[in-house]
């Protein structure tokens, strides 16, 4: 509103007190005070806006879509962890709304954290490994492999736009604790106020009190915005276990006292089964005291409470009744758990509405009432109607289709491959071999029956698709390897028994 608006808003409130006189009268007045007033504020300002909320973050390290203590489908009993106990994310998923159908960016860290910190794909980003890449060099004196994998890139791009970098603009408090992991340079170069600096998975390297230290860290830095009357996200991501060196010794003890025959097989295996359910239990740990100090400043009913993790947990039987585990495309090292806890989400709600890591990105920005507009090539679409409908809303992204592109050898027997899930339909490619395969995931989670010579017009269409969006973002693909000799067989591509 112009300065002349303005004064004449105020000539019009001073013509009605001149007017105004005893009884009736004074109710004229009053109307046309409040209106002249309301009219001289500026746009938007006449309806109090609610205090902008809080983020709580936490982003595990993977921890599968069975990880947790209790069932992440409430339509799938046993989709959870006979092993792990997880009180304090049981009590979250109470409280808030669990997603049965949510999905890492990325079967491995990397990828998958710059995907949520940008609400870009690792394709678009050509952030699609955990490092450098062997690229054309490298890859060409493995004769055993038939592809070359692309070199793609290990460091997120400073010119990229993260969650933190638009929150920080809208006037927001931003700490990342924990795992970083998207390459050397500073969080603080990419949006955060407060950080633990670029590390790597070394954090809890023989250092099992640091899921404790974290949630220290986390609870200082609420308490002083709080205290400051600011708005803030932190997101405390976990570090991965190697040992039993990296876990507090009491909750291994623990581990092994409570599980007991669950344990047995081979030593090696039941050691490392405990050390995965001590890290869950001291990550548990963490979450519950950073959860107990929100309530205790008095903010949870303006916080909201993100729980996900970056992929799903190693190993062919660990993320049961799913396919595989990270370093795969199958549902068992895509698919996740996810819990959101916040105003007017219902408690104890469930939602299988697909999602995927990008999707968070857009989501905050909309709870937070962002007034920027999203960043160029966001693939994420917002979770908000989700969220407050109880579970069953619509995700509106760019595209309808979800695609997972992994052109990298690591713990899949196919090599390098891509997927591309549309509506219950999956299908997987995978270019060592140029073949393909197409699974019902609402028939058959756990991916055991390829459709693709029943249905070859739908694998066709799937597949046609998900080379349409490739070449639309620029993805990087495999390309043949000079040096590949055929005489000594081809390394990881062997006939898969029992994917479970």
């Amino acid at each position: 509103m112009s300065k002349f608006a303005r004064r004449s808003a105020f000539h019009a409130a001073s013509s009605c007190v001149l007017s105004g006189r005893l009884g009736a009268p004074l109710l004229v007045l009053t109307r046309c005070t409040i209106f002249a007033l309301l009219f001289a504020l500026p746009a938007g300002a006449a309806e109090a806006e609610s205090p902008r909320p809080s983020f709580v973050v936490f982003m595990a390290e993977a921890q599968g879509w069975s990880s947790l203590s209790s069932p992440i489908d409430d339509q799938v009993p046993n989709s959870k962890s006979d092993v792990n106990l997880t009180v304090n994310l049981d009590r979250l998923a109470k409280q808030g709304m669990r997603f049965s159908c949510a999905y890492a960016a990325s079967p491995r860290c990397t990828p998958s954290r710059a995907s949520f910190f940008t609400g870009k794909s690792p394709a678009q980003l050509h952030m699609t490994f955990v490092h450098l890449g062997r690229g054309e060099n490298g890859g060409a004196s493995n004769p055993l492999r038939r592809l070359l994998e692309p070199a793609c890139l290990f460091e997120l791009p400073e010119t990229e736009t993260t969650i933190a970098d638009l929150l920080k603009r809208q006037g927001y408090a931003t700490a990342h604790l924990g795992k970083w992991h998207v390459g050397r340079v500073r969080p603080q170069d990419h949006g955060f106020d407060e950080s633990d600096g670029p590390t790597g998975n070394e954090g809890l390297t023989n250092n099992p009190t640091e899921p404790g230290r974290m949630a220290e860290r986390g609870i200082d830095f609420m308490a002083r915005q709080v205290k400051a009357g600011k708005p803030f996200y932190l997101q405390l991501s976990y570090y991965p276990a190697r040992g039993s060196a990296d876990v507090v010794a009491a909750t291994f003890q623990a581990v092994k006292q409570r599980l007991g025959g669950k344990l047995s097989g081979r030593a090696g295996q039941a050691e490392r089964r405990a050390v995965e359910a001590a890290s869950a239990g001291d990550m548990d740990d963490s979450i519950g005291r950073v959860l107990d100090k929100i309530d205790e400043l008095g903010i949870s009913g303006n916080t909201y409470v993100i729980y996900t993790a970056d992929h799903g947990s190693q190993g062919r039987n660990s993320n049961a009744p799913l396919s595989f585990g990270k370093g795969t495309i199958w549902e068992g090292g895509l698919r996740v758990p996810l819990i959101v806890r916040g105003p007017a989400i219902a408690p104890g709600s469930d939602s299988h509405v697909r999602s995927i890591a990008a999707d968070l990105f857009p989501t905050i920005a909309e709870l937070a009432h962002s007034k920027a507009p999203l960043p160029k090539g966001v693939e994420g679409g917002s979770l908000v109607a989700v969220l407050t409908h109880g579970g069953a809303g619509a995700v509106k992204r760019p595209r309808e289709e979800l695609v997972f592109h992994f052109p990298h050898y690591d713990m899949d027997e196919y090599g390098p491959a891509s997927a591309i899930i549309l509506g219950n339909y999956k299908l997987i490619r995978f270019y060592a071999s140029a073949s393909r395969q197409l699974f019902d995931l609402q028939a058959d989670i756990s991916e055991q029956h390829d459709l693709s010579k029943e249905m070859p017009a739908k694998a066709r269409e799937m597949d046609d698709r998900l080379s349409a969006y490739l070449k639309d973002i620029g993805a990087q693909l495999p390309t043949p390897n000079p040096g590949f000799d055929p005489s000594k067989g081809e390394e990881l591509l062997r006939p898969k028994e029992g994917r479970q």
